[in-house]
């Protein structure tokens, strides 16, 4: 039986801030159409990590191949053209759009945008307008949130600036997914409905890495855990070999 093939490889990846190691040389790979989970405690370098993949963080040395193609020191937004989009462990929305314009602005290649769009007016771009409203209200739907399309981003409880953050990386059609602490802040139902939609997402063909504290969370979504640990990484393998494994209890209680 063919092994699923790594939609991204990282391979030796290091980043340094003066003489500190916030990533000391870490390796692995994601397989396409999984949910990975990285985990470890507060300072083990994971967001780092994930900043690196998504090109906000230039790494120090180390390699990263999204598909084949080497995409080392790759900025944000060339990386985001090729499908790689993030999440931050402090939601992040523009407090003086609606909820409904937060998902809209994420929407890639808008011909409005374009010298063509502004020459040829609401004809040219309308449909693509009109089908990115459909797929907003039914992001819209899915989560919950129905009533909130209008609501201005500033007014948005925690929980529901998260969710909408999340929405509007789903808006960008990722094929890799990187989220940073995703069920941090949401109520109950709005952890179990992501959980579900994730779980949905990569059923549809998304390749997603999360980092979360919420172990029960990690356990349920991911197929591989990555510990990292002091910029290293420490073990991989599933949540419940992990949670038995010392060298991870230790990382944990000693930090």
């Amino acid at each position: 039986m063919t092994s699923p093939r790594p939609l991204l490889t990282v391979d030796g990846l290091v980043k340094r801030y003066g003489g500190v190691h916030a990533v000391d040389g870490i390796s692995f790979g994601l397989e396409e159409r999984s949910i990975t989970g990285l985990i470890g405690p507060n300072g083990a370098g994971k967001s780092t990590v994930l900043g690196i993949i998504s090109g906000f963080v230039p790494p120090s040395a180390g390699s990263i191949e999204l598909a084949g193609e080497r995409v080392t020191g790759w900025d944000m937004r060339r990386l985001a053209r090729r499908g790689v989009v993030r999440t931050f462990q402090v939601a992040r929305v523009f407090g003086n759009l609606t909820a409904i314009e937060n998902l809209l602005v994420a929407v890639p290649h808008h011909r409005g945008e374009s010298a063509l769009g502004l020459l040829l007016g609401r004809p040219y771009w309308a449909r693509q307008e009109r089908e990115a409203v459909e797929r907003a209200r039914a992001l819209f739907a899915e989560f919950g949130l129905e009533g909130q399309e209008d609501e201005y981003g500033r007014n948005l409880s925690g929980g529901q600036r998260r969710a909408v953050e999340i929405m509007r990386a789903l808006m960008m059609r990722p094929s890799l997914l990187l989220l940073d602490e995703p069920m941090a802040g949401l109520s109950p139902r709005l952890s179990s409905q992501l959980e579900d939609h994730l779980l949905r997402l990569r059923e549809e063909g998304l390749t997603l890495l999360l980092v979360e504290h919420e172990l029960q969370t990690v356990d349920r979504l991911c197929s591989k855990v990555l510990v990292m640990a002091h910029g290293r990484l420490l073990a991989e393998g599933r949540m419940a070999e992990l949670r038995t494994r010392r060298e991870v209890q230790d990382a944990y209680v000693v930090g």
